[in-house]
């Protein structure tokens, strides 16, 4: 038996976010964190601890970024000619894109905001490989459209406007 084992031949781990040792038999009460009350208070307290703000300086350089590559590499003027040209690569992503989006609102302002369900991707687990495999393909689909425009920029700008785009949509949820 190992000490701190807790009877257990293997250790325990911690969760992540919990500060403090983990106890060594859950059925047993806690004593209060800081001072009155119960264990189940003080736990209480703490998942209702709100993250940090989302808006930080990885989020606003992201975000930056993204709108220094549409005002300098004329982005949406570029998008628009290609259109004109009957890109059916163009018209694909953009297709994979609004299925994909409309999975990400769905569960941002439906599932979170509207039925307060947090964990929406332990309820629904198809939700995330959906919207992942619907992504890789319209990122695709949008490089091959638009690599005559900026030939071996086409990924990074892309990559630029995508992360600009993520980290302004985080700010929703």
């Amino acid at each position: 038996m190992e000490p701190g084992g807790g009877g257990d031949a293997l250790p325990r781990l911690r969760r992540p976010g919990r500060r403090g040792p983990e106890p060594r038999d859950p059925q047993q009460p806690q004593p209060p964190a800081r001072g009155g009350g119960t264990a189940e208070e003080s736990t209480a307290v703490e998942k209702t601890m709100r993250p940090l703000t989302r808006l930080n300086i990885h989020s606003a350089f992201w975000i930056l970024a993204s709108i220094t590559v549409t005002y300098y590499f004329d982005f949406l003027k570029n998008i628009k000619e290609t259109m004109q040209a009957d890109s059916w690569w163009l018209a694909c992503g953009t297709c994979l894109l609004a299925a994909c989006l409309s999975v990400a609102f769905y569960c941002i302002l439906y599932l979170e905001w509207y039925c307060g369900i947090q964990d929406y991707d332990e309820q629904y687990p198809a939700l995330i490989p959906i919207t992942t495999a619907t992504f890789i393909a319209a990122a695709i689909c949008f490089n091959v459209a638009l690599w005559p425009v900026w030939s071996f920029l086409t990924p990074v700008l892309l990559f630029i406007q995508f992360m600009g785009v993520v980290m302004l949509v985080s700010l929703l949820g």
